[in-house]
């Protein structure tokens, strides 16, 4: 029955006013803005959390790890709620369950305890898994699907302009100018005095994330009532359901699998970038105060790279091309990264030139993700919910890398775990140059020897 009703609410997207496409981009604009501030704050609450709950880099790593993994546990439970309410009220549900994570944040302060902490972050996740998987596919149909890449990039620019932000802000929140010697200062304190102090430091997220928690709740309330159209994905065209007949479920699409292992590697990518390089940058001697400043160069260069693509895509180059290029430049980052050594004066410290190229993986990470999402769901018609939130549960990628990271950083040192990502970056280049256009898993020799008979005759 519900389901039914939501069908007879939603419109065809060709069928859209240059209106209505504007006032969707415009609020999908603003919930970009909210995940990518919600997302990219974890770049922060490794060091917080490490310094306040005493944690090695390994233990510090799975903030990432309890975010990210909840995409993989709940991305196609997603697709069966967005399928049942539609887009709408799939947003408004997702930003409900967010606030719930935040709120956690509250008694797991209170009582500094690390796990409660883990929950908050891994219903926080949830609910960006109900978000993504809507709004990712409504950006990619809104139009044109050789201008899908354009249009991520503008809602990438939102996510990104929020994590720049972010970090700033929420250490601006809680971090005080004192805080440096306080920080020397623990290793000479006994336990009664540290543990009050690192009490004090910890119970600074309780207000900042309650009032985040009653925002986000507003939100989901006006969500429901905004102009957002519900667009119908499940009408197939005469060619698409031609092409589709046989296709029973999503493995029958050799291209969305292959892109969704793409996207496994891409975030893990991305994430380790972001997330790493203020441990990175603290082991050349910067204080977290001057390092909290590297995320935010990182999503900066990110940012550049959505511009440049919003003017070259498609005018200049196209879709597949700057996807190709990416990853090339992600490879060759990482290698410069690893092997570059000179030490120039930076902020006042003498650091290591290499911190700069984990900066630019912000650029070559830039239009991955838009250059993958049209390419994986190209042609799935009555599919495209189901292989969107198969896409988003690729996200966990974000949850396995930045722990593997940790454990080598652990075992070896910070700069030789960055070869984790090599592997990453050749296998999206794989992807880039061939495996989008992957249409059947075995190739078809006998029917293409009676093309060819016939073609000889």
């Amino acid at each position: 029955m519900i389901q039914n009703k939501s069908k007879v609410n939603s419109v065809q997207v060709n069928s859209l006013t240059s209106k209505q496409t504007l006032i969707s981009m415009i609020i999908l604009g603003g919930l970009f803005f909210i995940f990518g501030f919600i997302t990219w704050v974890n770049a922060i609450l490794i060091p917080y959390f490490k310094i306040a709950c005493e944690l090695t880099n390994f233990q510090s790593y799975l903030v990432a790890f309890a975010f990210y993994i909840s995409y993989f546990v709940f991305s196609l439970p997603s697709s069966y709620l967005l399928k049942r309410v539609g887009f709408k009220k799939g947003i408004m549900y997702g930003l409900w369950i967010m606030a719930l994570g935040v709120f956690i944040f509250v008694p797991a302060a209170l009582t500094r305890t690390y796990e409660i902490f883990l929950l908050g972050l891994f219903t926080i996740g949830s609910s960006l898994a109900v978000l993504q998987s809507a709004a990712n596919p409504y950006i990619t149909i809104l139009g044109p699907v050789e201008k899908a890449a354009k249009r991520i990039s503008f809602m990438g620019i939102c996510n990104k302009g929020a994590g720049i932000i972010a970090p700033l802000i929420f250490a601006s929140v809680i971090f005080k100018v004192t805080d440096n010697e306080m920080l020397n200062q623990l290793p000479l304190m006994g336990d009664v005095e540290r543990n009050e102090v690192l009490n004090e430091l910890i119970r600074r997220v309780i207000l900042p994330y309650s009032i985040l928690g009653v925002v986000l709740t507003i939100l989901g309330f006006l969500i429901l009532f905004s102009p957002l159209p519900e667009i119908d994905t499940e009408q197939e065209s005469a060619e698409m359901l031609t092409q589709n007949a046989d296709k029973k479920n999503l493995f029958d699409f050799p291209h969305l699998i292959l892109g969704v292992l793409a996207i496994f590697f891409h975030v893990g990518t991305q994430v380790v970038a972001i997330d790493t390089i203020i441990g990175y940058a603290t082991s050349m001697n910067m204080n977290i105060m001057e390092a909290k400043v590297f995320p935010s160069y990182t999503l900066f260069a990110t940012i550049v790279g959505y511009m440049l693509g919003i003017m070259l895509i498609p005018k200049f180059i196209s879709q597949v091309n700057i996807l190709r290029t990416c990853t090339v430049l992600g490879t060759i980052f990482t290698l410069l990264v690893i092997y570059t050594n000179g030490d120039y004066l930076i902020l006042g410290h003498q650091i290591d030139i290499s911190i700069w190229f984990i900066v630019l993986l912000g650029l070559a990470n830039s239009l991955v993700w838009a250059g993958i999402w049209p390419l994986a769901l190209k042609n799935l018609g009555r599919f495209t919910k189901v292989g969107s939130s198969t896409l988003i549960m690729a996200l966990s990628g974000s949850a396995i890398f930045p722990v593997i990271y940790g454990y080598l950083a652990d075992l070896y040192d910070v700069r030789s775990a960055y070869w984790l990502l090599v592997p990453c970056y050749l296998y999206l280049a794989y992807y880039a140059f061939y495996g989008h256009l992957v249409k059947r898993w075995m190739p078809s020799f006998k029917k293409t020897s009676l093309s060819q008979v016939k073609m000889q005759e």
